[in-house]
């Protein structure tokens, strides 16, 4: 049934099975407008997006490649035990499963260490995006006295040392010069290659209407409906890209530590939902460890006071619960396979 809501078209929560899946099927811009609040700028969802740096694969193949060895090269730390790849591990989808990660000499670092999955994407970096991009991102887990516990000064005299760091910065850079602008270059370009693997989300998007089950079919329904996720998690990438205090912030004033404005207390980054269900446990602070639970606090409002006003009851029936945590499966792939570099000596 089709109804008409505030002047949009939207789908009736009562429908049969097949007319959810035929509607579904079709071109996404034929698709239900989804239940958002006035004011946000939300995008529709769709496939997974390529890389920013897959068209130039073949010219920038030994800059990655020398990012990819400094991105798992624990001489970058000052312990030597601790390689970026330390808290970003290829088969845990590129997160490291943990609360929050673990640093030099076993300390337990501020905050949950997410996926960099996609990162290419954010228009700011960290959980309260105090780096503007990935290469400015780089320089901050080497030089914390918590997590790699190391000086570029020390890192720079380790590594010219490596005569096989003087050949691949060689062939990614046209001489053996090793600095830190080219360290954290080839660690960024490395990071914008690193996609997720496709769902069965995108496999349904691609034409295979049975890649879905009915309840991820009508979670995805809820999800862009009742549930009212795309408020913030909207797009091919499942966010907004920006800051929002979802009521889970604690004592950690999040991005107001960058912009000083009191309206930013307890914000943080939106993270992307791709593989969100292989990348727990969840928040900035990695308390969370139920999925079921984070959609049950959700949906009951069940949050402190300074939450963003987006977040409002939403009154998800048992099943519906279920459904949406169906779709966030179906969203969620596999690690892609990785073949991890031989270091240099």
């Amino acid at each position: 049934v089709i109804l008409p809501l505030s002047g949009l078209v939207v789908f009736s929560l009562s429908f049969s099975k097949k007319y959810l899946r035929d509607i579904y099927s079709g071109p996404v811009s034929e698709w239900p407008a989804p239940f958002v609040d006035e004011g946000v700028n939300w995008k529709e969802l769709g496939l997974l997006p390529e890389s920013p740096v897959a068209k130039q694969r073949d010219s920038l193949k030994h800059i990655i490649e020398l990012g990819k060895t400094l991105f798992f090269d624990t001489r970058l730390s000052g312990s030597g035990k601790i390689s970026c790849a330390t808290c970003h591990q290829p088969e845990l989808n590129w997160a490291d499963g943990k609360e929050k990660s673990i640093g030099h000499e076993g300390a337990i670092n501020k905050r949950n260490s997410p996926t960099i999955q996609n990162s290419w994407f954010y228009k700011r970096l960290f959980w309260d995006g105090r780096s503007s991009d990935l290469q400015d991102q780089a320089f901050a887990p080497i030089n914390s006295e918590t997590e790699m516990h190391s000086e570029m000064p020390d890192v720079m005299r380790k590594l010219r040392k490596v005569n096989g760091y003087k050949e691949l910065f060689k062939k990614a850079f046209g001489d053996e010069q090793v600095d830190p602008d080219r360290l954290t270059e080839a660690i960024a370009v490395f990071e914008k290659t690193i996609v997720s693997r496709k769902s069965r989300f995108d496999a349904f998007l691609e034409g295979n209407r049975k890649a879905l089950t009915n309840s991820e079919l009508r979670g995805m329904h809820l999800f862009r409906t009742k549930a009212k996720c795309m408020n913030c998690h909207s797009g091919p990438l499942f966010t907004d890209n920006l800051f929002h205090n979802s009521g889970f912030s604690g004592n950690d004033d999040g991005y107001y530590k960058v912009t000083h404005k009191d309206e930013d207390i307890g914000k943080f980054k939106t993270p992307s939902l791709r593989d969100v269900m292989k990348t727990g446990p969840w928040m900035h602070d990695g308390l969370q460890k139920d999925m079921s639970a984070i959609i049950e606090k959700f949906n009951n409002s069940d949050l402190p006071a300074g939450k963003d006003k987006l977040i409002q009851p939403l009154g998800l029936t048992k099943r519906e619960k279920k459904d949406l945590l169906a779709f966030l499966h179906a969203i969620s792939a596999e690690p892609l396979e990785f073949q991890k570099p031989d270091l240099p000596e």
